[in-house]
Formats: C-alpha cells, sequence, structure tokens
C-alpha cells in the first residue's frame, strides 16, 4: 500500500502534528481492542476545533462511522470517514485521568515504571497542546477511534469488549489543514483491569478530489452545508478547492 507518511504509535504513547487538507488519514489496529483518543483543530486559527455535539446533532446519531464528518465550531467540515471497518466509534466516553488510570491498573510513576508507566489521555493531550502554544482550556470532547459504547434504555453507558480486531482500520479524509492530536490511550469505560498494550498505525497519503457524488458529501443535507463553508473559508483565504465540483 503507497503512502507519504507512516508512524506507528505504541500503547500510551501520543502525537500531535499538522496535516494538510486533501489527504487520506488512515488508523490501522496492530492487535485487537485498540482505542486512539483524537482532538481536531483548525491548524491556522487553533481557536477553531472538533465539536463533538454539533457534529452528532447535525447527523442525527450519538456515534461515528462512514460517512460522517467531523464538524468544527464554526460549521465546517474539518474531516470526512471515508473508509470504517467497525462500524461504530465512541463519541461519548471522554479520555482518562490520572486518577481514573491509578484506580483501574495501578499506581504508577515514570521514575519507577519508566516506559512501561500507564500514561492516560489527559495528560498526554495536556503535553501536546503546550507544545502546540494551546492550554488544558482548549481541551474539548474527544472522538476514541476503534471504541464501541452505548446507552441501553435506562441511560447506562456499555463498552463493547469484543468491538475492535486486529487489523481493523478507519481512514479521515482532511477537509481543511488539520492540527492533529492522538493519544493511545484506554477508553474511560474499557472493563479491563490489565492496561491495554495495542499499538497503532497511522499512515497518510493523497486523497482523491472530491466529486459531487461523494458518499459523505451527499450523507446528510447538514453535510454538505459544513462542506460550503469549507469551501467559502478556503476561497476567501485565495486557496483553491480540491474538489472536481463547480462552485
Amino acid at each position: 500500500m503507497s503512502y507519504i507518511w507512516k508512524q506507528t504509535i505504541p500503547a500510551g504513547g501520543k502525537w500531535s502534528g499538522r496535516i494538510g487538507r486533501g489527504k487520506s488519514v488512515t488508523f490501522t489496529a496492530q492487535e485487537s481492542g485498540a482505542n486512539v483518543s483524537v482532538l481536531l483543530y483548525n491548524a491556522y486559527d487553533l481557536t477553531e476545533r472538533y465539536n463533538m455535539p454539533d457534529t452528532l446533532k447535525a447527523q442525527h446519531t450519538a456515534h461515528l462511522t462512514k460517512g460522517h464528518v467531523l464538524m468544527s465550531d464554526n460549521g465546517r467540515a474539518f474531516a470526512s470517514i471515508t473508509a470504517d471497518t467497525t462500524g461504530w466509534h465512541d463519541t461519548i466516553s471522554g479520555y482518562t485521568t490520572r486518577s481514573l488510570t491509578h484506580q483501574k491498573y495501578g499506581a504508577s510513576t515514570y521514575q519507577e515504571s519508566r516506559n512501561e508507566w500507564r500514561r492516560n489521555g489527559e495528560e498526554n493531550f495536556s503535553m501536546e497542546l503546550l507544545r502546540n502554544g494551546l492550554t488544558t482550556r482548549d481541551l474539548v470532547p474527544n472522538l476514541n477511534i476503534f471504541s464501541k459504547v452505548y446507552c441501553d434504555e435506562e441511560g447506562n453507558m456499555n463498552f463493547v469488549s469484543s468491538h475492535c480486531k486486529k487489523g481493523d482500520f478507519i481512514t479521515l479524509r482532511t477537509e481543511m489543514d488539520l492540527l492533529f492530536l492522538l493519544s493511545n490511550t484506554p477508553n474511560p469505560l474499557d472493563p479491563s483491569g490489565t492496561y491495554p498494550s495495542v499499538p497503532i498505525e497511522i499512515t497518510v497519503d493523497e486523497a482523491a478530489p472530491l466529486s459531487s457524488d461523494d458518499y459523505c458529501l451527499n450523507f446528510r443535507p447538514e453535510n454538505k452545508r459544513a462542506f460550503e463553508n469549507t469551501w467559502s473559508y478556503d476561497l476567501l483565504l485565495g486557496n483553491k478547492t480540491l474538489s472536481t465540483i463547480k462552485k
């Protein structure tokens, strides 16, 4: 498989970086039981970020899969899910904290455990935010790739342990220049008492131009409006559209 960049994030690892628009970003689980927590920001206007409530409300869903668009708090299309083998990615569980990690997996410190130190999503995100000129005030609800969490009729949130298999993948097409923040840490609702050890591979390649029959564009009317907002934003900045659709 061709790609222009590849990176593996080990269990507990973190990563942040800017990825330009028009790229296919594929996450692949190297073992079963993966979870990678994701935050997205406009690469050149960090006050604009992924908005979970608007993304879900506009697409009448509580989880994300192929066809869905990740929308910003300015109503723009940040990224589209163009391929997905699991059919469900968690949007409502948040990320792990130090206290929760100690409670579930036992207390650990870097001084004692070194590379076996059990990291958590809040601290991983906090460090990557600081590296990119942001602070913990910029933390927002995240996406948990590879996890399935559903609510039953009593309103209880349920984690599906067998959801992610080795080799499962999801591809995001970037519709804008984005800052990605990633934390390969457990889903906070994962009932396992053993800290997961699942590496995640990320590959980036060029995406095909957007066409008028694009599945994500036409998934819901709200999706098309989000794309139009993104196209207007790009045109006003003097950027050429990556779409084959005539404006």
